[in-house]
């Protein structure tokens, strides 16, 4: 979506069946998760206002460089001592428009850090954005030290000006491949949705020069979608690079994910095809206007040229309540898994579990989800923020909390997204919170170390 309102909540949850086969224990109540190992949270946002839809990365080259971004308008704040102390920067967002959001953050294999963003003046009709959208753009813009300082220069993806009909560009997301074999190491990826007054489309551009220039958009699905921000569109792209090179490619389409793959550092996609069956990824909560479950896509870098396991997690309401899933390939996405239920508290208890983000530790190949989580509320209403982690390739996962206070977000824009990020067993996320009992947001940053005392 193109507001933004940002990300922080908080846990205390249930222990509960983690199969898809659990047998429900009845309302939504149960002792609190632990916390998970060396928790700790801060608040990034300076002031309560309406922040949201943040994203983290860690650097490769330096782990202890941090970067979290969040909108409205584009922020960013860096950590250079793994997530202990933050700080944020200026002069990120675009100048010349008069909001700038949707953000993602990437770190190349420079080292160097890019934020991407959507800019524009207008919105056009709520949820029906080509329907009298004015000029608008995807716009990236580089830091060569780590999120201190960013250059002066916007790189445009692409830019709409305003005419009668313009489309309007929505929701990218930006991967980068670091892989020290890949044939494209450095390669930089964008994929977004575009609305038009008709339909909405998949499309995608890639740089080769460190995010300076970008190619053509490519449309990279075979169909297209509705015209709304809204169940029947092609939404919620997300990418993930392989060892060599390979770019593999989701998102959401009314009742399913779709998966496509590139081979050629981005020029050109396999079809799409159909990877697994979900209920509606749009829905209603509780206390908010609307939510989704679009997809993530993950990979273990190691295990061989290609890499080990691929991972999906997305959140669906199959069980009546809203639950988070994961699957996983492990023959580089031509078979899937069935998919495993991520939260644990039981089976059709009617706790909704929703706004998950996964990371895949380059390092351990631990796979990581966080997400909203309501088990502990009876009216489901109430939210904390909960972590899961699986050691044992996506077969199980367990449920930590990560911080204690839960939280109503009636009233406030809480986004469509968070973000989350993982190195060598230190776990990092980023989300949305109610600011009190004031109808403010902030954007929290939460750590997680599961290598300490190993």
């Amino acid at each position: 979506m193109n507001e933004l309102s940002v990300v922080l909540v908080i846990a205390a949850l249930a222990a509960g069946g983690a199969g898809l086969g659990a047998q429900s224990a009845g309302p939504a109540s149960a002792a609190p998760l632990p916390m998970a190992p060396g928790a700790e949270v801060t608040t990034l946002s300076a002031q309560p206002g309406t922040w949201s839809e943040p994203s983290v990365a860690v650097n490769p080259l330096n782990p202890q460089q941090v970067l979290a971004v969040f909108q409205y308008v584009a922020q960013a704040g860096y950590s250079n001592d793994a997530g202990k102390t933050w700080k944020l920067a200026t002069g990120v967002a675009a100048a010349n428009y008069k909001s700038s959001g949707d953000v993602s953050t990437a770190f190349d294999d420079k080292g160097h850090a890019l934020i991407c963003f959507i800019s524009f003046d207008k919105l056009g009709t709520i949820n029906y954005w080509g329907h009298g959208a004015t000029r608008n753009g995807i716009f990236v813009r580089r830091s060569l030290d780590g999120g201190a300082t960013w250059e002066p220069e916007l790189r445009t993806v692409v830019a709409q000006p305003t005419t009668p009909d313009v489309p309007f560009e929505d929701k990218p997301y930006l991967v980068a491949d670091t892989g020290e074999k890949s044939p494209y190491k450095g390669n930089l990826y964008v994929g977004w949705t575009r609305w038009t007054l008709t339909d909405s489309q998949m499309l995608f551009s890639r740089s080769t020069d460190d995010g300076v220039t970008w190619s053509k958009p490519l449309e990279i699905s075979q169909v297209r979608g509705l015209p709304r921000d809204d169940n029947g569109a092609l939404e919620g792209f997300d990418g993930a690079v392989g060892p060599d090179g390979t770019v593999y490619g989701v998102w959401a389409v009314t009742d399913h994910i779709v998966f496509t793959e590139s081979h050629d550092g981005g020029k050109t996609f396999a079809r799409t095809r159909n990877l697994v069956n979900t209920a509606p990824t749009m829905f209603a909560l509780a206390g908010m206007e609307r939510a989704n479950g679009f997809p993530q896509i993950g990979i273990d870098p190691r295990g061989g040229a290609k890499g080990g396991a691929i991972y999906v997690t997305w959140s669906d309401y199959r069980n009546g309540d809203i639950d988070v899933f994961s699957i996983a390939s492990k023959d580089h996405g031509r078979t899937w898994s069935a998919p495993v239920r991520v939260n644990s508290d039981p089976v059709h208890d009617g706790a909704d579990q929703f706004f998950q983000w996964l990371a895949v530790d380059p390092v351990s190949g631990a796979v990581n989800v966080a997400f909203y989580d309501r088990r502990q509320d009876a009216a489901n209403k109430m939210q904390v923020m909960a972590l899961a982690r699986s050691e044992d390739g996506g077969a199980s996962f367990k449920n930590y909390a990560w911080t204690n206070t839960p939280f109503d977000p009636t009233g406030v824009f809480m986004g469509d997204y968070i973000g989350l990020a993982a190195w060598g067993g230190r776990v990092y996320g980023a989300w949305t919170t109610r600011n009190g009992t004031e109808p403010k947001t902030s954007v929290e940053v939460g750590g997680a170390d599961f290598a300490a005392g190993r």
